[in-house]
């Protein structure tokens, strides 16, 4: 029998050595496999994330309430959209910020979107300001003006409205029934008698002390209660204010007043949909059709329709309505106060959120609805309405415009279409100011955000000279493109580059573009025809010796002369802008004492240098940094005192 050794008796053998395993490098990770590194150490709380490209740049920007949760859906790419698989494939780094609250997530989730602009994110292209109507309460005789812009104390704005012609139509309307006056400060305290306004019953001529401060005061109420929605009441107390003018044996000032209520009346008879189911109130609806979305929203202030406007979110093909609504909401709202109540077509996942979200930015509750019947509902199948045929039209302009691009493409002897099409052009004036332009132009019309300003600064470009001015341009233009888009990858490069000129213009680019080695570029010059007639254009090719005509009806040579026009147009503009701040610099410049932040306050006052040119002492000493003395200077100085 052999005995076998106890265990305990046996020396303890050292733990076999584990197989190293190689430091994983999150660098060399891409796409669902860098996104299951991150997963790993995800918390279960609040935040915003960012999916990165190659370049450092934003592919995408997603909020959650659990980041943990919510990115590891981006783990399983084969049930994601195909938009979403393929920012999946591109992602190359990922951000991720937390925050306390859903709410604070969505919030700087919007305000991401609106700055990083990220190509997989559903956009909202247009974020223009709205304007309003502002009356400055602080002055004894108050403006009723235009506005758009930050707010200032002691100013009362009404609004948003629509457009600058909604609110150029309710001025208008407004002082057929308020005399207030509409003049620049510098002009009203320079009168000496009054203006054409008063003649036609525009104004009541306060400049010439045709209206006493306490009179002029109680129109200027009565125009709040009017903008604020009580034009009933306002009719009320003019009623009233004309019959006693009548006992009182005031045939005159009666016969006034009786004008102004007719006026009032045909105001209120021509302001459009309004309504008295809503006081304040936002309608928003949307319209999705052909993988292209538009969000018409209508603005109702005080039960009268502001106007509206139609929205065209990007990046919404293979999304879902809601999806796009939500989105829009998020980002029109970032930085905008909401009204009291926001009339929605359909519903959207995180309204709770939404509401939340709104309500904490404004200070004050903010109701969300989809209504099912009665008033509401009418509005809605408005707005929605307006969606669709808003919709139907540019689709329709998309699809002449891409036809068009098709024709050009044709005729410039390339393989596909092209995407995009970049115009440049120069303005001066005996060589001063000297600026270069570039505009862009895609199927979907003229691209804003393409479009381009470049001063020209280098020294030995002779005044004048269009040919230098035009290799400076495309030197710095396709210098950064080259630096920015080497691939070509990100659609940064135009397809064909139009030049306003001729042969001259032409060899210029094609020279820079050697330079650069850039031979690929499709490069086109249009020449004005004989005695600079519209229509007889013609267009020069380097490959070309002789140039292309086009018959004078051709839809393509409308679109040629469009594309010119409005490259012409923006220069034009662009020129103007920079020679007028010049010449309020040099004005303003050359007084002693006067620095950046005295000269923004005068113009902020004043508007303009020949505002301030034309200003009183007591009314310069108002402006905030200008003492009695710097007044005296700044008003001897422009009256060569």
């Amino acid at each position: 029998m052999t005995t076998m050794p106890s265990t305990d008796a046996l020396p303890a053998s050292p733990p076999p050595e584990p197989t190293p395993v190689p430091a994983l490098d999150p660098a060399a990770l891409r796409g669902a496999d860098l996104i299951r590194h991150h997963v790993a150490r995800l918390p279960n709380s609040p935040g915003v994330y960012r999916m990165l490209g190659e370049k450092g740049e934003a592919l995408y920007v997603g909020k959650a309430k659990s980041l943990k949760k919510r990115v590891v859906a981006y783990t399983r790419p084969e049930q994601c959209s195909a938009r979403i698989r393929r920012m999946i494939v591109l992602t190359r780094s990922m951000e991720f910020v937390s925050t306390n609250t859903e709410v604070e997530a969505l919030l700087l989730e919007a305000n991401m979107i609106k700055q990083l602009r990220p190509h997989f994110n559903i956009l909202l292209r247009d974020d223009k300001s709205f304007p309003f109507i502002a009356i400055d309460t602080r002055q004894a005789f108050p403006q009723i003006r235009k506005h758009r812009g930050a707010r200032q104390k002691g100013v009362d704005y009404f609004g948003p409205f629509a457009s600058s012609g909604a609110v150029d139509q309710t001025l208008k309307a407004v002082r057929r029934a308020f005399p207030l006056r509409s003049c620049k400060d510098s002009i009203f305290q320079s009168r000496s008698r009054p203006c054409l306004e008063y003649q036609i019953k525009r104004c009541s001529a306060p400049c010439v002390g045709r209206v006493s401060e306490e009179e002029y005061r109680g129109l200027v109420g009565e125009v709040k209660l009017f903008l604020a929605g009580r034009s009933r009441e306002v009719q009320e107390r003019l009623q009233a204010d004309m019959m006693q003018a009548s006992e009182d044996l005031s045939f005159e000032r009666a016969a006034a007043i009786r004008d102004r209520i007719k006026a009032l009346a045909h105001v209120t008879a021509h302001q459009g949909i309004n309504t008295e189911s809503v006081d304040d109130a936002d309608v928003v609806a949307l319209s999705v059709e052909g993988g292209a979305a538009c969000v018409q929203v209508f603005f109702y202030r005080g039960g009268r329709n502001n106007g509206n406007r139609p929205y065209y979110p990007a990046h919404t093909k293979d999304v879902e309505p809601s999806e796009i609504l939500e989105a829009f909401l998020a980002q029109f709202y970032a930085d905008r106060v909401a009204p009291p109540l926001v009339l929605l077509s359909e519903e959207v996942p995180s309204r709770d959120l939404l509401v939340e979200a709104l309500s904490f930015h404004a200070n004050r509750r903010i109701e969300i609805a989809v209504p099912k019947r009665g008033d509401k509902l009418k509005l809605v199948d408005l707005a929605q309405t307006n969606a669709r045929q808003a919709l139907a039209r540019r689709l329709a302009e998309e699809g002449a415009q891409s036809r068009l691009l098709e024709a050009l493409g044709s005729l410039l002897d390339r393989d596909e279409p092209p995407r995009s099409v970049e115009i440049y052009d120069n303005s001066h004036i005996q060589g001063s100011d000297a600026v270069g332009v570039c505009v862009r132009a895609t199927s979907q019309g003229f691209d804003k955000s393409g479009y381009r300003i470049f001063s020209i600064k280098d020294p030995t470009t002779k005044p004048g000279d269009d040919f230098a001015m035009m290799r400076e341009v495309f030197t710095r233009r396709f210098a950064r493109l080259q630096k920015e888009d080497p691939d070509r990858s990100t659609g940064l490069w135009p397809d064909v580059v139009m030049i306003d000129g001729g042969v001259g213009q032409l060899s210029s680019a094609r020279a820079v573009l050697d330079e650069l080695g850039i031979e690929d570029q499709c490069l086109v010059a249009v020449s004005k025809g004989p005695d600079r007639d519209a229509g007889r254009e013609k267009l020069h090719l380097p490959a070309r010796d002789e140039p292309i005509a086009l018959e004078q009806r051709d839809p393509l040579l409308y679109f040629i002369q469009r594309l010119r026009d409005e490259a012409h147009r923006f220069a034009i503009t662009s020129h103007r802008s920079r020679r007028g701040k010049r010449t309020e610099r040099s004005a303003l410049d050359s007084i002693p004492g006067i620095g950046p932040r005295r000269k923004k306050a005068l113009l902020a006052q004043f508007g303009s240098a020949r505002g301030v040119a034309e200003a009183g002492i007591v009314d310069l000493e108002r402006v905030p940094g200008v003492s009695a003395a710097m007044a005296r200077a700044i008003h001897d100085h422009f009256r060569g005192g």
